[in-house]
């Protein structure tokens, strides 16, 4: 069984409701009880105009990684995001696999971890409420050594519950 953490964005419609869609859905594909962050507000990277609202959680599953991704692109289909949306487009949900558990790995459509996390204080600030000790399995990193070297980006935990 493998401890995962998910990034969790949107910016389309009731941004909340679709997080908290999305937090259930997981909660459903989780042997253990979810780890969740706070809610975060975001601005948005790239041509999107809206805000995002932002989350990770840590979940536990037995599903291999091209099982679980299969399994999230669905989840997303069916709230209303298209496969062929650009990147950094506006998006009801977006649901990334940041770590699986030790696993580093990089084929043409799946990349673990995240390429891009370490860039994203959107994730790494939410990562750091739940997991202030982990660590990317690729480059040893810790937590607090990646928010030292991220972007600079507006971002602002909210009130908001799950």
């Amino acid at each position: 069984m493998a401890t995962v953490v998910v990034a969790l964005g949107s910016n389309v419609g009731d941004r909340h409701q679709h997080l908290r869609d999305a937090a259930n859905f997981l909660a459903d594909l989780s042997e253990t009880n979810l780890q969740k962050s706070s809610i975060y507000i975001t601005e948005p990277v790239g041509p999107s105009t809206r805000d995002f609202f932002n989350a990770v959680v840590a979940m536990t599953t037995e599903d291999k990684p091209r099982t679980l991704i299969k399994k999230f692109k669905t989840f997303e289909h069916e709230h209303g995001r298209a496969a062929s949306q650009p990147k950094w487009s506006a998006r009801t949900i977006d649901l990334d696999i940041i770590s699986y558990g030790d696993l580093v790995i990089q084929t043409d459509n799946l990349i673990i971890p995240h390429p891009e996390y370490h860039k994203r204080r959107f994730v790494l600030e939410p990562l750091a409420e739940i997991m202030p000790q982990w660590s990317d399995p690729g480059t040893k990193q810790n937590i607090a050594e990646l928010l030292e070297k991220a972007p600079e980006l507006r971002l602002q935990k909210t009130d908001l519950r799950w």
